[in-house]
């Protein structure tokens, strides 16, 4: 593949760039209020709002992440596909309707309804900060790839060029701003998905048999490739793992934000279901198709990787690649324009969703209280906002080179241990107290944190350490359970003499 920049792809790059500064033009003069700021004025409908989570959920991580996972590990992939679907059933199940009707911008207002709300919004705003940061990672990992191979300017150029994008569209356009690059995005991005899949088939007549086949004579697993084990996960890793997936999508604060953008919990449990809809076609699509046909038609091909079967840029980009294959530089150009407006509207959800932590939880609720004025609460949003860009860019540095499904893996473990046990026991189990909910959250928090920086993926690979001190790769089975036994315990502890203090 010929490294230089494409015209037709530098062209709809710019294109995208161009739109999405348009809608947040648009948009700024439409969110006035806190309430517009955070979650639209609550006047998304539901279809809107069901292409906007999606857009929200199908990030770098699912494109790019997935098929270089597939491209590198084979069927083990597919758990990243399967077990967020469960988590989604979940959401629709127990989590959209009655956080709907709890909250008003933010999960953590759904949680601090009948608790006392000071230390809940402290260990909830927190714990909704790691997640978004840590996400945040996953897509300034991609974008730098993407920008790197697309003008061959330098990865940590990249990355600040997106920081300050993302930095643009929150501050001036809010949440309105971010549904509308969240719809347009999940429209471009089934678009090109689908496009790339008919291409794909075309060169294997239409059979996902012969797909399959060409990619396991080509592939250094052969037929292992369509077999458990790809990745190297033990069971126990494999099971943790799940875990993390299955119980940090309904712990994802900026899917969370998206309920509050809708008129009704109706609406919003609607919404949920169109979005699994998308949510699905597309995992089927990114698992089952293009992953095969990355390898199939590109590790054994000279023209797109090196004498060890590696792509240029890595992983992560093998879809573009693939892309310039199947269509040349047209399709290359296209495919690199969807996988940078996926990434800039989910950069622009977590940023709603981390600034609106500290301006809303902590400022508004914790410090000010009632001597606040929305228009302090505004500018805080918007300082917020440049603090979580520059702390993205960083961070997006730092962990260069890191597998981007990978790390969302991670993400997930902190959504599961410590943002999801407290809502769903501050709305499910009437015992629950508020030092049972802060003391598990905050076990959670650091367990999953911490066994994290002591893991392979930190201690050994960004900290150059030889073992580490944490076997496992991934902490969720470990820090889940302990933030809800520990909730438990407390509470029971705690029960009677949080009764007693109660006003009458």
């Amino acid at each position: 593949m010929n490294s230089s920049p494409s015209a037709v792809a530098i062209s709809l790059f710019l294109a995208v760039i161009a739109v999405t500064l348009a809608i947040t033009y648009w948009a700024q003069k439409r969110s006035r209020t806190t309430s517009e700021l955070y979650a639209a004025g609550g006047k998304i409908k539901a279809w809107q709002n069901g292409w906007a989570i999606a857009g929200d959920l199908l990030s770098a991580s699912t494109f790019l992440g997935g098929i270089g996972m597939v491209y590198m590990a084979g069927y083990d992939a597919v758990v990243y596909a399967f077990a967020p679907l469960l988590g989604f059933v979940v959401m629709l199940g127990f989590i959209a309707g009655p956080m709907r009707k709890l909250g008003r911008f933010t999960f953590v207002d759904a949680a601090a309804t009948r608790l006392s709300p000071t230390p809940i919004r402290l260990i909830g705003a927190l714990s909704g900060l790691a997640v978004s940061l840590m996400y945040l990672i996953g897509q300034m990992l991609g974008v730098g790839g993407l920008i790197e191979i697309l003008f061959g300017i330098p990865y940590e150029a990249a990355v600040v060029l997106v920081g300050m994008l993302m930095v643009i569209y929150v501050t001036f356009g809010g949440m309105l701003a971010t549904t509308w690059v969240q719809l347009t995005k999940a429209v471009l991005l089934v678009f090109g998905t689908s496009l790339l899949a008919v291409l794909a088939l075309a060169q294997t007549n239409f059979s996902i048999d012969e797909l399959y086949e060409r990619a396991a004579a080509v592939h250094k697993l052969g037929a292992g490739l369509l077999q458990p084990g790809g990745m190297g996960l033990s069971a126990i890793d494999s099971a943790s793992l799940s875990i993390a997936l299955i119980l940090g999508m309904p712990g994802m604060p900026h899917l969370l934000m998206r309920f509050f953008t809708v008129p009704d919990a109706t609406t919003a449990r609607r919404s949920l279901a169109i979005c699994i809809t998308i949510v699905g076609v597309v995992y089927y699509i990114v698992y089952f198709i293009l992953g095969a046909a990355g390898v199939a038609l590109l590790a054994a091909n000279p023209a797109y990787t090196d004498g060890s079967g590696m792509v240029p840029g890595g992983s992560n980009m093998v879809a573009l690649h693939l892309a310039h294959f199947l269509g040349g530089d047209v399709l290359f150009g296209l495919i690199a324009a969807v996988a940078f407006a996926t990434i800039l509207a989910v950069v622009a959800g977590l940023t709603v969703a981390a600034a609106g932590s500290i301006s809303h939880d902590l400022y508004a609720k914790v410090i000010a209280k009632e001597n606040r004025s929305e228009q302090t609460e505004k500018f805080v949003f918007r300082v917020s906002t440049v603090v979580i860009g520059l702390l993205g860019v960083a961070l997006g540095i730092a962990f260069k080179g890191q597998n981007i499904l990978f790390v969302t893996g991670l993400v997930f473990s902190i959504g599961a241990s410590a943002c999801f046990p407290i809502l769903i026991m501050a709305m499910y189990w009437s015992r629950l107290t508020t030092a049972g909910a802060v003391a598990g959250g905050a076990t959670g928090l650091a367990l999953s944190i911490g066994l994290i920086v002591l893991g392979p993926s930190v201690w050994v690979q960004i900290l150059g350490n030889a073992t580490p001190i944490m076997p496992l790769s991934q902490p969720a089975i470990i820090s889940a359970p302990a933030a809800f036994i520990v909730m438990i315990l407390v509470s029971l502890v705690t029960r009677e003499a949080e009764r007693a203090i109660a006003p009458a």
